[in-house]
């Protein structure tokens, strides 16, 4: 999971950018009663510190989505599924799962999914909340302003995938307050081809009572405490996690750029129907 865009433009030409800004997020519907928010406020801490105490037992699957879920339901979110219920792709190697970036709260919702590997740029180590449970769930963290990192970074993820291991990432490297917005980045759709593993595309969609909202975008020089804020007093926000069929990389044929290209059209095209 990336933080929120910066609004100076990137330090260098592949570095990725976005427009959106706090503006750009509002609620589509009322906001709950503040003894409603306290509830949530209070259950969040709770299921918060419930997950924090199990220290590296976080790591364990089951354990990791069962936690992802309860902070989802300690918010009042709804989480859907369409498609396949699983991540990962049936096969001898692990999965790339590579999903649009709109919300800190994308990499909570994919987790209670199934718990996959991450990775997720060097801050978000140090965010509150999200940080410790990242770094207790094997989350791999990389410098995204360093082009010498990619490489390495690159055989690390081919090697997990090898290992059958499934990981997710944000190819688009920042978040957008719809989540189609920007290019998908190239670089990591190397490390599918190399091990020839499936990319599984997964696009993610926020909804107030079944209507599109930017509430829960996380953009801009926005902190994690108003984000946090919004999100508790978001009335019936719910989490669309829509996983389209898997794409194959054609070996020898096919580039990491035509996959790259195919995983976006995927994600910011057609729809599948609601499942879970």
């Amino acid at each position: 999971m990336t933080v929120s865009a910066p609004l100076d433009p990137p330090a260098h030409a592949w570095a990725a950018w976005s427009p959106c800004d706090p503006d750009c997020v509002a609620h589509a519907a009322d906001r709950v009663p503040a003894t409603r928010t306290l509830r949530r406020s209070a259950a969040f801490g709770r299921a918060l510190v419930g997950a924090l105490v199990r220290g590296e037992r976080i790591a364990e699957p089951e354990t990791l989505r069962s936690r992802a879920a309860e902070l989802l339901n300690a918010l009042g979110i709804r989480l859907e599924v369409a498609g396949d219920a699983t991540l990962s792709a049936p096969g001898a190697t692990g999965t790339l799962v590579v999903a649009n970036h709109i919300s800190w709260l994308d990499i909570v919702a994919l987790l209670a999914v199934e718990p996959v590997v991450m990775l997720a740029k060097r801050e978000v180590g140090g965010w509150p909340v999200v940080g410790p449970l990242a770094k207790r769930a094997g989350t791999m963290f990389i410098d995204r302003a360093s082009l010498r990192q990619l490489p390495d970074t690159v055989r690390e993820m081919s090697a997990l995938l090898r290992d059958g291991r499934s990981l997710v990432v944000f190819p688009q490297g920042i978040t957008w307050c719809a989540g189609t917005g920007g290019h998908f980045r190239r670089a990591t759709f190397q490390a599918a081809i190399d091990a020839g593993a499936p990319v599984r595309p997964v696009a993610l969609e926020y909804l107030q009572h079944g209507a599109p909202t930017t509430v829960a975008a996380f953009v801009g020089e926005d902190d994690f405490g108003s984000s946090l804020r919004r999100v508790l007093r978001a009335d019936g926000l719910t989490i669309r996690v829509r996983n389209h069929r898997p794409l194959l990389p054609a070996p020898g044929r096919e580039d990491r750029r035509t996959l790259a290209a195919r995983a976006q059209a995927t994600v910011c095209g057609a729809r599948l129907p609601l499942h879970g």
